[in-house]
């Protein structure tokens, strides 16, 4: 288990860690269907961002909002209603918590007498309710919280890329490189967030779209 001196920036870089069982080799953070609609390697870095406009932005500003209520004590009932509300992807809801719950699993492991940990029990918690939990645990801000969301989604994006397109692993870094700014933005806006009713309701219909027909894909790398 952590001990209560390990620095913060290292438990971040743990979180995002693609070792961990909802990174990267799982996951394409919706690339692979993307692709498969069409998606070129010059249009990944336009993905990104959208991403970070969107369902990213959705994602981190649940996870900022779920931190505030487990360092308040509040229900994560209203926080988990909002998210839904905002994904209406069936198909991207049931990632989330399947994502969820093997991020909970790890923080039993790390943390499994934590409070925030116990909270929020890994059921049906979507992933970004369960980050809370961690950054919880971990003494994260809510910045840092909103930061660690945002550049798991991008490196998720360039790691799939590389197994989905032909390109230069040099251009995949050069993605994320080029989407710092995008993901400091990010945390700036959603950090001091505290309800639910915060969240932004950044609509995505073409990933929404591209998510419900992988669902149902026969032959695929990635669960998502």
């Amino acid at each position: 288990m952590p001990g209560p001196t390990m620095a913060a920036d290292l438990l971040l870089m743990l979180l995002a860690d693609a070792r961990l069982p909802v990174a990267g080799h799982t996951q394409s953070a919706g690339l692979e269907p993307a692709v498969l609609g069409g998606l070129t390697s010059a249009g990944v870095p336009l993905y990104l961002g959208a991403r970070l406009d969107t369902v990213t932005r959705v994602e981190a500003a649940t996870a900022v909002v779920a931190l505030h209520h487990l360092r308040q004590a509040i229900s994560l009932e209203p926080v988990t209603a909002a998210w839904a509300a905002r994904t209406p992807s069936q198909a991207l809801r049931h990632v989330s918590r399947t994502q969820g719950r093997a991020l909970h699993r790890l923080l039993r492991r790390l943390w499994p007498e934590h409070p925030a940990v116990v909270a929020v029990g890994g059921a049906t918690a979507p992933r970004a309710v369960v980050l809370a939990a961690a950054a919880d645990a971990a003494g994260l801000s809510p910045a840092a919280l909103a930061r660690l969301v945002g550049y798991d989604d991008a490196q998720t994006v360039a790691a799939a890329a590389l197994k989905l397109l032909p390109m230069d692993p040099a251009d995949a870094t050069g993605w994320v490189l080029d989407a710092l700014p995008l993901i400091e933005d990010l945390a700036a806006d959603v950090a001091a967030l505290t309800e639910p009713g915060d969240i932004p309701a950044s609509g995505a219909p073409q990933f929404e779209a591209w998510a419900q027909a992988h669902a149902t894909a026969t032959r695929r790398l990635f669960s998502a």
